[in-house]
């Protein structure tokens, strides 16, 4: 029956910055053409980039159809929907002309999210620097789906196998951030990341830990007063609502005593603070997940690598893997 469901569904593919590895890695992922029988694939990419990909790759076989409405899928094939100009792409050199393929495919495939024509959308990596250059304020997906599809708080998860760490922040200053962890958005993140487990994950019950803020999470507030303040409450109130949440943990032994196994996702309050424990685990074979949706997306764990751009050396793990997630997330949601 799973199977069956996810044939039913649609996922979107953007190429991220085509100047990076994300073409690359579109093509590469499926040279095993049973992933086309999985769910039907739209890829939101310049078709000479497919193409350019397909022969470097050796994989000439590869069933490649070009549509101009999403209702022209098909199952078994790599559905491209290409933007109607030419325009030049350099690998490993991004540009303004690259940044506005990577913002086209983003909102193309977002219109379609919103009109429920996608069940589900797994976006290759992006330079946040260059869309920058063609759209200040842009910086990076999560914020860009809270916005368009006006989430209350769009986490970012890291998910590995055995591993799932949430931030409380995303990409803000370090300076900035102990004005940004206040009771609410902890509260927020702790229940934005409780229902992600039980409706996109399938975990009946999951169980949270919340890291602190300062070192050894405060010391009882001789190094810092948010743990008692802030987040010790926001705990305190998502247990009051049902949810298994346990903390505030010191960051620093947290990851490399193995306590992060013993829980279904970990709540850090910061970017580094929980992707550098999350990525000297998994690096980049992890999954990018926005909670607090009413979507599915997904990215791979590492960025566009400009510097492996046009060299076929990419590893496609993380992109399989978040297409993987993805269409697990997409059934799991629909089944709840």
């Amino acid at each position: 029956m799973d199977k069956e469901q996810n044939q039913q569904m649609k996922i979107g593919i953007t190429c991220g910055d085509p100047a990076g590895i994300g073409p690359e890695l579109i093509v590469k992922m499926f040279a095993d053409h049973r992933l086309l029988q999985e769910s039907t694939i739209v890829v939101y990419c310049p078709l000479f980039l497919i193409n350019k990909w397909k022969k470097q790759l050796n994989q000439e076989d590869l069933p490649v159809q070009t549509i101009q409405n999403i209702n022209q899928a098909q199952l078994g094939k790599l559905n491209i929907v290409s933007p109607k100009e030419h325009i030049e792409v350099v690998e490993g050199n991004p540009t303004e002309s690259s940044a506005k393929i990577a913002l086209w495919a983003l909102e193309k495939s977002a219109e379609e999210l919103a009109a429920k024509t996608l069940d589900g959308i797994v976006t290759a990596p992006v330079s946040k620097q260059n869309i920058h250059t063609i759209t200040p304020g842009f910086t990076g997906h999560t914020e860009y789906y809270n916005e368009r599809f006006k989430a209350e708080g769009a986490l970012m998860v890291l998910c590995e196998e055995r591993l799932k760490v949430a931030l409380a922040t995303n990409h803000i200053a370090i300076k900035d951030i102990p004005a940004a962890v206040v009771k609410d958005t902890v509260v927020g993140a702790i229940k934005n990341l409780d229902l992600m487990l039980r409706q996109d994950f399938n975990i009946i019950k999951p169980k949270i830990a919340v890291l602190g803020l300062n070192p050894h999470a405060g010391e009882s507030g001789t190094i810092g007063l948010e743990e008692m303040e802030q987040i010790s409450p926001a705990i305190s109130n998502a247990k009051n609502a049902g949810i298994l949440a346990f903390g505030p943990y010191s960051a620093d032994g947290f990851f490399g005593a193995g306590l992060c196994f013993e829980f279904d996702a970990v709540l850090a309050m910061y970017h580094d603070q929980g992707l550098t424990g999350f990525k000297a685990i998994a690096f980049d074979g992890g999954v990018n997940y926005t909670a607090g949706l009413s979507v599915i997306r997904t990215s791979p764990g590492h960025g566009t690598a400009f510097d492996l751009a046009g060299k076929g050396e990419a590893s496609v793990e993380g992109m399989r893997s978040a297409l993987y997630v993805a269409i697990d997330a997409a059934r799991n949601r629909h089944n709840f």
